[in-house]
């Protein structure tokens, strides 16, 4: 009876031991496919295509966004395969201990068998019986033969779920094993990759180097564009929210000073403007992505250059990379507040919800009009594919009235 209380506490011991590995180890193999997937996903997106010209600067940001992740993965895979050593280890000292047990158990139970084996005849045990001094003698020791016999049985039932046990605790070790090997593999690829991306990297760095001045007045270039391309996109939808805001008072006959109107910079909601900016603001975190699949290069808001120290850019919203040929898609049902048109002929279409907006920029066509009524998931226009990097990339910007919004904190995480 104390074998198998012991037994038993020994089990739950051991369970409860697994399943705290078991869940720390299931969420760094989540991390670890989550890289890997994010490996394939930069393969594809960033490095599928071959450039008819090469920008080093923008070469050298997409190699080290990979090897980041690489080393993010082997990370992973360390903390992973060090805990597999753990459980490994933990397993083959218990497996030992238990096979102890049990060889002694074995040894027990047949050496019952052997005294019981002696004394085994009908005519001893009848002997046993008889030669009572009285008839509750004779029952008890016919009770004590009973016992003796569950005692036996019991005993053989115990070496089978001892058995049992070691050969599940060894399927374990050996699965456990297979799996480390698997890791380290893996790792050692990952870090082959590594070395190879690394003189890929020097190879860029040596080129900007060169050409360093160049490289800065284009991003300077560059960013003066972008605030150029910011600064109409506000005042389109200034524009907007006065003529919105015109359109709702006419409708409900107020007296409301136009001059105000005209300079205010929110807009007035109508009840059912009020509850679809209510549905969108409890959608935080929970809204899907503009494109199916993609790649934040760029993050919202203020940030140092990945290349230039001393450099600052500035994100307006997210810059999504995505395949080739891809939609932009809505992320919450509305209505086609304009469609403005780039330098480049690229269009951006602002869907307004309620008081928030979402503006679609970079498209190489669009399939909506203004003042189209917008679903959920619905196909806004044809993402723009750069002739030269070979990128298709959607310039995702969130706004609230006039204040941009950091649209990653209402989108889905991925």
């Amino acid at each position: 009876m104390k074998f198998i209380k012991y037994y038993l506490l020994l089990s739950l011991v051991f369970l409860m031991n697994f399943s705290a590995f078991s869940q720390t180890r299931k969420q760094l193999e989540n991390q670890r496919k989550k890289y890997k997937s994010e490996i394939l996903k930069l393969n594809k997106l960033l490095f599928n295509e071959v450039k008819k010209e090469k920008n080093a600067l923008e070469a050298l940001k997409d190699i080290n966004r990979k090897i980041d992740v690489r080393n993010k993965l082997i990370n992973t895979i360390n903390l992973e395969a060090k805990l597999l050593t753990n459980e490994i280890n933990g397993n083959e000292r218990k497996i030992t201990k238990l096979n102890k047990e049990l060889k002694a158990l074995k040894a027990d139970y047949a050496e019952m068998i052997y005294k019981s084996y002696k004394s085994k005849s009908q005519q001893s045990r009848l002997m046993f019986l008889l030669s009572s001094q009285n008839f509750y003698q004779a029952y008890k020791r016919l009770e004590y033969t009973k016992q003796y016999t569950q005692f036996r049985k019991k005993q053989g039932e115990q070496i089978q779920v001892q058995a049992n046990f070691i050969k599940k605790l060894n399927d374990s070790l050996f699965y456990q094993k297979k799996v480390k090997d698997t890791l380290i593999l893996v790792e050692k690829n990952q870090k082959n990759e590594i070395e190879s991306d690394k003189k890929n990297q020097e190879s860029l760095i040596s080129q900007i180097k060169k050409k360093e001045g160049k490289y800065k007045r284009e991003i300077q270039r560059n960013a003066k564009e972008e605030r150029k391309v910011a600064a109409r996109i506000d005042k389109i939808i200034k524009e907007e929210i006065a003529k919105a805001n015109r359109l709702a008072l006419s409708k409900s006959k107020s007296k409301t000073n136009k001059t105000v109107v005209k300079k205010s910079s929110s807009f007035i909601l109508t009840p059912e403007a009020k509850a679809l900016a209510a549905k969108f603001e409890l959608n935080k975190g929970k809204l899907p992505w503009p494109v199916k699949e993609g790649i934040v290069v760029r993050k919202f808001g203020k940030q140092p250059h990945p290349t230039f120290p001393g450099i600052i850019i500035n994100g307006t919203g997210l810059h999504i990379v995505t395949s080739n040929g891809s939609n932009a898609k809505a992320i919450f049902k509305g209505e086609v507040l304009n469609i403005l048109v780039g330098s480049g002929g690229t269009k951006n279409v602002l869907i307004r919800h309620g008081n928030y907006i979402t503006s679609y920029n970079n498209l190489e066509n669009s399939f909506v009009k203004k003042g189209d009524k917008i679903e959920v998931g619905q196909d806004i226009g044809r993402i723009f594919t750069d002739k030269v990097s070979k990128k298709t990339k959607l310039v995702f910007v969130l706004f609230k009235n006039t204040t941009r919004l950091n649209p990653a904190s209402w989108i889905l995480k991925r």
